[in-house]
């Protein structure tokens, strides 16, 4: 007789598909005529925009553009003056790369960005741009967490035990636009023109309430711009920023993990206002994973004490340990310009990707930062100085768990004039998710031989013997055909905590 089993299903996603690609591209510039011609090409700037990322039966596409400004000495003028164009590029990977993925997440960010001149009228510029794209597929778990039957003549013994899980239930999607206004402090000057801008968004707080997820947080704009005198001058600002984007189903309680990608901005200066007020337009994607924990009940082994019993199991992988952290680590270098300068106009710290190596529980994360800094002399010429410098924290995890780290410079890094150069103060925050699977096993189907009751002749009505050290109390009733109550019952104990290995244990068999 087949035995009806009391089976739980649920949903979740997994990654199908993990890749990186890298690509360069090149692009030659004709200086428009409303430009000066190039004297000197002081910086390059660059900044991503993902327009599409797609999967086509496993082929995974993206596409964007790189949107670049250089500064450069205008030819018989001073000041700094600014060249922009696009770049655009895509990238895709190999068919198949994802299979069964129906979620593409994508972030695209430029490793190195060089613009030399040609001639005073073009410039050349080179790009290599690294893409990490993860694919998700769908899956569904199906467990069996009880014996649906009120038969007691059956006679049969379940063992059951709860698992702890995190499943990744919900992946949400949505397209943003995000307006603001910048206000120069009283201080300084104000903007006849943008030259060039940088913005890091960070997310800060995050909540679910029902279908809904709520998520807060920050954006920081950090400009050089040109006074109305014709002065190089740098202010940065930051802005709040909140959004509510939907899920399917209950997500109440659940854990969100966001990433922001730009898929535009728009920085003016706003003309009524004197030069005051920066008008501040950004286009962005937001991705939320959302991992919820639950208890999931396995029936792991049963049996008859009455008749022969036989079942099927199946193997299970339930992610047994999940956790999103973040480490903070405080840096200070020191740019060398071999030069006197007068003043700082600005200051960018850019992590690259971040590399894991782990000794037993102890991981070392480590990325690269690229800090550049653009500042005068004492003669008012606008130069530039960049330094790559590692950083890299510690931190304790399980040994089999996974770790997927990205490191951020969200705060805009702070500067000072010294004797050896510009001093360079900035924090670099990573980010980690870690996660790991644990292996079970659980029945899947079971039959029962209900018409023959168990041929017992022969066998001991008592035994008498001691646990060993790999048994359970469960490993003796059904070797012995009987029951746990019955083994503590018979030896006056409790509980099965209270059976030490070295003690000698009745062990009557079951009558049926």
């Amino acid at each position: 007789m087949e035995l009806e089993l009391k089976k739980d299903r649920f949903d979740a996603y997994e990654a199908g598909g993990e890749l990186t690609l890298t690509q360069e591209e090149t692009a030659e510039t004709i200086v428009p005529d409303y430009c000066p011609d190039i004297a000197r090409i002081i910086d390059t700037e660059g900044r991503v925009y993902l327009h599409s990322r797609e999967l086509r039966d496993g082929k995974a596409e993206v596409s964007g553009t790189v949107r670049v400004t250089v500064l450069y000495t205008p030819d018989g003028e001073s000041g700094v003056r600014t060249l922009e164009f696009a770049m655009p590029f895509s990238a895709e990977s190999d068919a198949k790369a994802m299979p069964e993925c129906v979620t593409l997440l994508a972030e695209t960010e430029p490793e190195f960005l060089e613009t030399r001149a040609l001639n005073p009228r073009k410039v050349f510029t080179h790009c290599k741009l690294v893409t990490r794209l993860t694919g998700y597929r769908r899956t569904e778990t199906e467990v069996c967490a009880d014996v649906e039957t009120e038969d007691a003549g059956l006679c049969i013994e379940k063992r059951q035990e709860t698992q702890h899980t995190t499943a990744l239930t919900h992946i949400l999607e949505k397209d943003f636009t995000f307006s603001g206004e910048l206000d120069l402090s009283p201080g300084r000057d104000g903007a006849a023109e943008i030259l060039c801008s940088r913005v890091a968004g960070t997310v800060t707080e995050t909540k679910t309430v029902g279908s809904k997820l709520i998520l807060k947080g920050l954006f920081t704009v950090s400009l050089l711009y040109r006074s109305p005198e014709g002065a190089c001058c740098s202010a940065s600002g930051e802005l709040p920023f909140s959004q509510v984007m939907e899920a399917e189903g209950d997500a109440e309680g659940a854990s969100a993990s966001v990433r922001l990608q730009l898929t535009g901005a728009d920085i003016q200066v706003d003309g009524d206002q004197e030069g005051r007020k920066i008008s501040v337009t950004l286009y962005l994607h937001a991705a939320a994973l959302l991992r919820q924990e639950r208890d999931v009940t396995l029936l792991c082994d049963l049996y008859s004490t009455a008749y022969d019993l036989t079942y099927d199991a199946k193997p299970l992988q339930l992610c047994g340990f999940a956790q999103t952290l973040s480490r903070r680590q405080n840096v200070r270098e020191t740019l060398e310009i071999g030069v006197v300068a007068e003043s700082i106009l600005s200051l960018s710290a850019v992590p690259g990707a971040v590399s894991v190596s782990r000794e037993g529980g102890s991981v070392t994360l480590r990325t690269v930062v690229a800090i550049r800094a653009l500042y005068l002399d004492e003669g008012g010429a606008a130069l530039a100085a960049e330094r790559s410098v590692d950083v890299s924290c510690q931190l304790e995890l399980p040994e089999d768990c996974r770790v997927c780290a990205r490191a951020f410079c969200a705060e805009e890094p702070q500067g000072t004039l010294g004797d050896r150069g510009i001093e360079v103060r900035f924090p670099v925050e990573f980010r980690v998710e870690a996660a790991s699977r644990k292996k079970r096993v659980c029945v899947a189907t079971a039959k029962i031989s209900s018409d023959t009751p168990k041929d017992l002749t022969g066998a001991p009505s008592l035994v008498l013997r001691c646990k060993g050290e790999q048994e359970s109390l469960w490993d003796l009733a059904k070797r012995y055909n009987t029951t746990i109550p019955a083994i503590l019952s018979a030896n006056g104990l409790e509980s099965e905590e209270e059976v030490p290995a070295e003690k000698l244990l009745l062990i009557p068999r079951k009558r049926a």
